[in-house]
This record gives C-alpha cells, sequence and structure tokens, in this order.
C-alpha cells in the first residue's frame, strides 16, 4: 500500500521508487518507469507452487489470504498458475487483516465441510501465526491436510515463537533461494553484532531475505549515483528532479553481484526471477527439501516430506467430509428403459430407491476406491414422481452446483463437457439404426447354386475343362484311355475332370506330370467341395432373417418416418443427417418402440448401442441393427469441472469393466448373451463363397498345369525337331514350314510305341515286309528295317491311308498305298503302317 501511494508522487517528482518489500504483481501494472522492485513479484513464487501440485498430482486448492493489496495482488497469478498444472480454484478465503481469532474459527469451519483439503496462505505475518494456531485447534492440521505457504511467511518461520511451529507441522512453503557464500556469512555476522549493540534486550535476532534483498537495494542505488553528476539543486515540496531521469537510467544500468547472486533489473524495472526453495516445517525449523529454478530449468525432485498428522502418507488433497453432507448424487427418472436406471417410491414408507444398470456399475466402481465415498441418490423428478427436465437440464445441476455428480445413462458429448467433466465411459459407444426382420426365403428350387458366388462357378467349371484338356495332351500319345475316336477322347477326357469331384476317375494315368497336376487338382477340389458342404448345410438348416431396411439414405430418400428415444441426443444427430422435423417420432420405453413399429408409424429407428442391445435381448427374433454405426462416446458419470474424483473414478471404471463383476451385471440386467443376426449392411445371403477366398488354390493349380503343358511341349519338339528343321539331305523335298508344323501335330497324333505301355503292341504287331510286292519302278527304299527289291510279286495292301474306314476288321498291321512316286530311282514315298480299326501306329517318309 505504501508503494502504491508513493509511486504516483515519484512519477509525477521524477524521482525513483526503490522498494525492496513490495511484491504483489498489481503494482507492475502500473507502469510507471520511476518504480524498481528489488525484491522478487508475487508472480514468480506461483510458479513454484504450481510445481509441487505437478509433483502430486492435486487437483483443488482453496487460496486463503488477506483481504488487502498484498493479498489480492497474488490471486490472479495464482489461478493462472494452478490452471497451467490442471488444477483449480473451487473457492477463496479472504480474511480481513483485523479479524478476531473467533472470525478465523469461522472461517475455518466453512473450509472443513469442502471436499478441498489443500490450503495456499498468502498472509502477512501478524495474521498468520494466529490463523495456524487456530486451524491447529479446529483440528486441520491432521492427516489428509496439505497446507502450503507463500515466502510472505516462509521468509519469517525463524522468529516464530515455538508453540506456532508446533501448530504448523508438516506445513510446506516456498521462499527465494539465499547462497550461502562467504560475503552472506560475513555480513550476516557483522549485522548480528552491531543489531546486539544497539539492541541488547532483543535476542536470536535473524535477518530475513527482506533484509538482504534491502542492502542490495542500497547498494544499487549507491552504485547509481555514482554513475552520473547531480545539479545538487534543491527542491522544495513536490517540484521536479532534474536528476530523477539520469538517476533512473542509471538503476537500471546498475548490475553487480550482491548477497543474493547477480543483481540486475529489466527493462520495467523489475528483478529477473531467481531460484527459489521449497522447505519443509519440522520441529522448531524448516528444512529444504527441493528447488524450483526459472525456466528453461525445471523443478528438482522432492525429498521426503513430513506431512501434517501422518508423517508418511502422501495426501490425496481432497475428502468428503464426514462432518458435512454427503454426495448428492442426481440420477435421471423416465418411464421406460427402466432396466438402466429405474426410481420407484414406497407409498407406505414414502421411501425412494434407485436402482438399475447404472447404480449397479456406479456402486462396484466406489466400492473399488481407496477411500470411503458416502453418497445419496437424488431422482431429478417433480413432486408428483415425473421426470424435471431433459438430460441437459440434469446435466446443468451440477454445472450450477445443486448437484456434486449425476449417475445415469448419460452419455457423453462435446456440448456437455464444455460445462462439466465426465469420467471414462462404461458402456459401448454409437448410434445405429434398427429395422424389422423378415424371413429370407432364399430356399428353393436353386438354394444349391447359393453356397457360391457366380464368379466362383465359372471359374471352377473353366477350370474343370481346362485340366481335363491337359491330362489329354500329357496320356494322348502314352495311354490307352486317352485314345480313339475324337469324341471318346473328348468324352473320356471330360469325364476324368470331372470325376474327380467324386474322385471316381477310372483311367489310369501314366505320366508322371500328369500324375503331379491331378494331385494339385484333386486338393483344389477337395477343399471347395468341403466348403460347399459347410455352407450349403448352413444355409439349409439355420434360420435367415433378412433386414426390411438396410440403408440409411434409402430412408432420406423415400421420406420415411424414422423413430428415436425421447429425451436422448439422438435426434439433434438424425437432424444433422438430414431427417426434418416432422418425420421424426419419439419414443421412451421398450413397448413403446415396439408399437410404432407394429402400427406401421416406423419403418426405422436411431439409438443408441446400450439401448438397442436391450432391445435386441427382449426382442431378438423380430429386429435387426444395421451397420454404419455413428460415433458417440458412450455412457459416463458427470462431475463438476475440475472435481478431484474424475481421474479416481476413471481408474476404477477401467478396473471393473475389464473384470467379472461387468459381465455380471450386464447379465442381470440386460441378459445374456444372445444368438442374435449380427449388424449387416446388406441382407444376409447364407455366407456365400467367393473367388476371393480360393483364388491362390486356382493360381497354384494353374501354374502347375501351365508348367507340365510346357515342360512337355518342350520335350516332344526336342525329340522331333527333325520335322520341324530337317537335315540337309532331305531339303531337296523342300516341304513348307505349315506342311512340317502339319507333320509334327500329326506324330503327336499317333502312339510312342517307345512308351513301356505299348511295348507288347510293338512285340505282337512286327511286320515282315520282305515278301510285299510294292508295285513302283525298280529300285530299292525300306520301311522300317525291310528292304523291298524292286519288282517284287507281292500286291500293295488296299485302301489308300485316307480312307481308313474301309479297312476290314482285322487287327493286323498292313501297309497302306504308297503316294506320290514317280520313276526316279532315288524318288521318295511316303506311306503308314496302321491297323484294321484304322489307327495309325506309325508313318515315315521312304
Amino acid at each position: 500500500m505504501q508503494a502504491n501511494f508513493l509511486i504516483p508522487l515519484g512519477e509525477k517528482a521524477h524521482v525513483p521508487i526503490v522498494s525492496f518489500s513490495a511484491t504483489s504483481p498489481t503494482l507492475a501494472s502500473i507502469g510507471s518507469p520511476y518504480f524498481f522492485r528489488a525484491v522478487q513479484n508475487d508472480s514468480t513464487q506461483v510458479h513454484a507452487v504450481a510445481a509441487i501440485f505437478k509433483a502430486f498430482g492435486w487437483r483443488q486448492a482453496v487460496p486463503i489470504y488477506v483481504d488487502d493489496a498484498f493479498g489480492q495482488g497474488i490471486i490472479p497469478s495464482l489461478v493462472d498458475s494452478l490452471q497451467a498444472v490442471d488444477a483449480r480454484v473451487p473457492y477463496r478465503s479472504a480474511i480481513s487483516p483485523s479479524a478476531t481469532d473467533d472470525q478465523i474459527g469461522e472461517e475455518l469451519y466453512k473450509l472443513m465441510t469442502m471436499q478441498t483439503r489443500v490450503f495456499i496462505v498468502h498472509v502477512s505475518p501478524d495474521l498468520g501465526p494466529r490463523l495456524f494456531v487456530k486451524a491447529k485447534e479446529v483440528g486441520m492440521m491432521s492427516a489428509g491436510y496439505v497446507w502450503i505457504i507463500t515466502d510472505g511467511l516462509t521468509v519469517f518461520l525463524p522468529s516464530f515463537h515455538p508453540s506456532v511451529l508446533r501448530s504448523m507441522q508438516g506445513v510446506l512453503g516456498v521462499k527465494p533461494h539465499v547462497p550461502q557464500t562467504q560475503a552472506v556469512l560475513n555480513f550476516t555476522t557483522r549485522w548480528r553484532r552491531k543489531f546486539q549493540r544497539d539492541h541488547p534486550e532483543i535476542l536470536d535476532a535473524n535477518l530475513n531475505s527482506y533484509g538482504l534483498r534491502a542492502y542490495d537495494a542500497t547498494w544499487a542505488l549507491a552504485m547509481a549515483v555514482e554513475n552520473f553528476e547531480s545539479d545538487k539543486t534543491k527542491k522544495y515540496m513536490v517540484g521536479v528532479s532534474r536528476n530523477g531521469q539520469n538517476l533512473a537510467s542509471a538503476l537500471l544500468g546498475t548490475s553487480f553481484r550482491g548477497l543474493f547472486g547477480g543483481f540486475a533489473l529489466e527493462a520495467d524495472g523489475q528483478l529477473r526471477a531467481s531460484a527459489y526453495e521449497v522447505v519443509n516445517v519440522n520441529g522448531n525449523a524448516d528444512r529444504v527439501v527441493g528447488y524450483w529454478t526459472p525456466p528453461p530449468a525445471v523443478a528438482s525432485q522432492l525429498g521426503t516430506v513430513i506431512w501434517p498428522g501422518d508423517p508418511g502418507a502422501v495426501p490425496k488433497g481432497f475428502e468428503i467430509p464426514m462432518s458435512g453432507k454427503k454426495l448428492r448424487i442426481g440420477v435421471p427418472v423416465k418411464p421406460g428403459f427402466r432396466e438402466f436406471v429405474s426410481v420407484s417410491t414406497d407409498p407406505e414408507t414414502n421411501e425412494t430407491t434407485v436402482t438399475g444398470y447404472c447404480m449397479d456399475v456406479f456402486e462396484a466402481v466406489v466400492k473399488t476406491l481407496p477411500y470411503a465415498l458416502p453418497f445419496e441418490y437424488v431422482p431429478f423428478a417433480k413432486p408428483n414422481g415425473e421426470s424435471n427436465g431433459s438430460y441437459n437440464d440434469l446435466v446443468n445441476q451440477v454445472f450450477l452446483g445443486n448437484l456434486d455428480a449425476v449417475v445415469g445413462d448419460i452419455t457423453i458429448i462435446a456440448n456437455r463437457s464444455n460445462y462439466v467433466d465426465f469420467t471414462l465411459p462404461y458402456t459401448e459407444s454409437g448410434v445405429s439404426m434398427v429395422v424389422p426382420v423378415r424371413p429370407d426365403g432364399s430356399k428353393n428350387a436353386w438354394s444349391f447354386l447359393k453356397p457360391l458366388t457366380w464368379d466362383l462357378w465359372v471359374t471352377t467349371f473353366l477350370f474343370f475343362l481346362f485340366i481335363g484338356f491337359v491330362v489329354w495332351v500329357l496320356e494322348h500319345r502314352i495311354s490307352k484311355d486317352f485314345r480313339g475316336p475324337p469324341s471318346h477322347q473328348a468324352g473320356t477326357s471330360l469325364w476324368f475332370s470331372f470325376s474327380t469331384m467324386a474322385f471316381a476317375q477310372r483311367q489310369n494315368l501314366v505320366s508322371n506330370l500328369t500324375r503331379t497336376v491331378v494331385i494339385i487338382w484333386c486338393f483344389v477340389v477337395l477343399i471347395i467341395i468341403q466348403s460347399y458342404t459347410a455352407s450349403f448345410t448352413s444355409l439349409l438348416t439355420v434360420q435367415r432373417l433378412r433386414p426390411t431396411v438396410t440403408d440409411m439414405s434409402e430412408l432420406l430418400r423415400k421420406g420415411e418416418f424414422v423413430g428415436y428415444q425421447e429425451g436422448t441426443f439422438v435426434v439433434g444427430l438424425l437432424n444433422s443427417m438430414g431427417f426434418s422435423g416432422d418425420k421424426l417420432v419419439s419414443y421412451n420405453s421398450i413397448e413403446g418402440f415396439d408399437s410404432l413399429f407394429r402400427q406401421g408409424r416406423i419403418v426405422a429407428a436411431f439409438d443408441e448401442v446400450p439401448y438397442i442391445k436391450l432391445i435386441l435381448a427382449k426382442r431378438c427374433s423380430e429386429y435387426m441393427m444395421i451397420d454404419p454405426t455413428y460415433k458417440a462416446d458412450g455412457f459416463g458419470f458427470v462431475f463438476p469441472k475440475g472435481s478431484p474424483l474424475v481421474p479416481d473414478i476413471s481408474r476404477a471404471i477401467l478396473n471393473v469393466t475389464e473384470g467379472d463383476s461387468m459381465t455380471k451385471i450386464e447379465e442381470t440386467w440386460i441378459g445374456k448373451n444372445n444368438k442374435c443376426p449380427e449388424s449387416s449392411t446388406s441382407p444376409p445371403i447364407g455366407n456365400q463363397l467367393g473367388l476371393n477366398s480360393f483364388w491362390s488354390l486356382f493360381l497354384i493349380a494353374g501354374v502347375a498345369a501351365v508348367s507340365a503343358l510346357c515342360i512337355f511341349s518342350v520335350m516332344f519338339v526336342y525329340e522331333h525337331r527333325k520335322l520341324l528343321f530337317p537335315s540337309k539331305d532331305d531339303l531337296h523335298s523342300n516341304p513348307s514350314f505349315w506342311r512340317r508344323v502339319l507333320n509334327l501335330f500329326k506324330t503327336f497324333d499317333e502312339k510312342d510305341l517307345k512308351f513301356h505301355t505299348f511295348r507288347d503292341d510293338r512285340v505282337g504287331n512286327e511286320i515282315n515286309l520282305a515278301d510285299l510286292n510294292v508295285m513302283t519302278s525298280p529300285s530299292t527304299f525300306s520301311v522300317e528295317t525291310t528292304e523291298f527289291p524292286a519288282g517284287s510279286s507281292q500286291k500293295p495292301i488296299t485302301p489308300p491311308l485316307d480312307s481308313p474306314s474301309e479297312l476290314n476288321e482285322s487287327t493286323e498291321p498292313r501297309v497302306g498305298e504308297i503316294n506320290n512316286m514317280d520313276s526316279h530311282p532315288n524318288s521318295s514315298v511316303g506311306g503308314v503302317i496302321a491297323t484294321a480299326d484304322g489307327e495309325i501306329i506309325t508313318s515315315r517318309v521312304f
């Protein structure tokens, strides 16, 4: 108050005002260039106080301050610093500087009825001792309480009477850190010696930080005066000093190492922030338990703290006062969905009973807390028992302070969280659509096609044809089962391929390549058949229900009526989706929900997932939940902003929801897990199997088949490469490329007599052609290894090669007619050896 009075005078007279004890932050707002503060601003020490809160996790504090400029000035800075560490100030206790002990006791009794147990004391040295003596008397220095004092009291602790210190056991305090240098020790010794000479009647005098600040401020002023020349102009009354501005500038430029360390003033005349000590009152003295330094440095780890009443237990910072009233828990009153919240009144005793799923969860959570939490339910109802308003109105009662909390089916939404705090949710979140269901009606004469999708059917059929073709190519030259007329060969190949479904193929496979392909294909067929059987069995035996509506956009397009639960936030969500108010119909119970559908007044309803689970538990065969689920945060318990109970309740909710008790509560009120149709965006179609489930199997089978074809083709072409690339001796015949390709395919159509399967045929069908007479010019040529002399009397065998069907039934090999023969001695002729049934054995060029 003195500084506040002198600063305007100094500014008017251009005379610097230097203070070593005025700590109020409000003085800096005056902005006078002639005010210099040679002491720490209180806005600095509040950061040290906030660091203590952060270290112990306290969420609330009540400041107790003297009701004058000194006490009021720190409050704005203190509140801001506490909010920065997520702590709030629910109440401020202002005590008059002239308050009596009775008035102090009355204020302390008021504080005892509150939940907060952390108090920050910022009072004058003459008021502080009386406050703590009274607090000890009323029982507020016991276990569970936390007292933090600012440097306005901490620096005077050594001068307090021992009886006062005994009342302050366990108190924490902050004060400026004084480095114990030799200069400080020497000065303190000299000061005590001089003080003892001047005041012999005062014993054990101590010099606190204010005295050290005064000494440094005096040195700063003396050094500043030395830095400029004074006009020594004498002034009377309140004139204007000619040297004031120069002196002010000199003070700003003065820096030296004083008793407190480096002394330097900022441009606004404020002393630079320095370190603070955190002390703990123990016995007849205070001991340092930690340090705080200005940013970017951080607070050090606090040492062992002796707390009031219980030296070893860290107070949690709040407590439900047993001497006060219980925690008032508001509960909603609603006619329906009583499984969540049910409020009933006994007509004889007029006693109110509150039960339900939400109540059981809350009570289970409270039981897991490490402390007692007495409470009572307060129904949010009118005198006649009806609801007293909407859910928003109920939540607003906590914001207004009429209720301490709300327990019920209260959904966590952003708008409400602006006024109250929610715990973690204890139910599933989301809003979904519910629609009636009808029998699927998919069981008909063509039901056997439904287990597989059309793309899988087509792919499987094409692979049957492809595998049949591959087997024919690989077996045609070496297996009797795959030879004969074309129709016979085609039928045999298809029969073999499709018979793998029943593993009933009778044809013998000779080639190892074929066996490899068929083994892989049989594995693919086995998996498809087993999957088809399982899906088809499910389709025929399990009851299938189809939703009547599958898409919300369909409702908007047709302008259908939809339902919502009365009093919930869902109506706002539907409006934001595009539903007009005249298309919305409310219900307040499961019976009302069911009645709207049966009367045809709505075709769909939107509600939160917990309510839908309850509806489906009771009407499982009549309704179905349809995706998508729109985001919501579930049910939570409501508490005032910054309530210290929220973190503890949230942690307890996690313990309950992860344990068995939550399952038992759900089974009690909602019912056991029921076998309802799963939510879907489209009608169920019997769990059809698609190509995407089997494409890897088809890929494996296809790669194996193609690889076998490639290997066979390379081997065959290499073996008969002379047909495509004849030798130089045969080049005079000059056959065209396509003729050579045709000859290669003709060779493919023949039996491979070198293969072991035709060994008996080759021995039995050896032909002695030595006596055959071929009508030709006198020359010698060979068929196989037999020579035919010209002019032989043996007659040629007819009919010609291109009419094998006219051969007789004999199975003996015969020589076909020799064609394209001229009279040149070296001319070549073509011929074949065939059986009577027309099957070509071999062909040669003579």
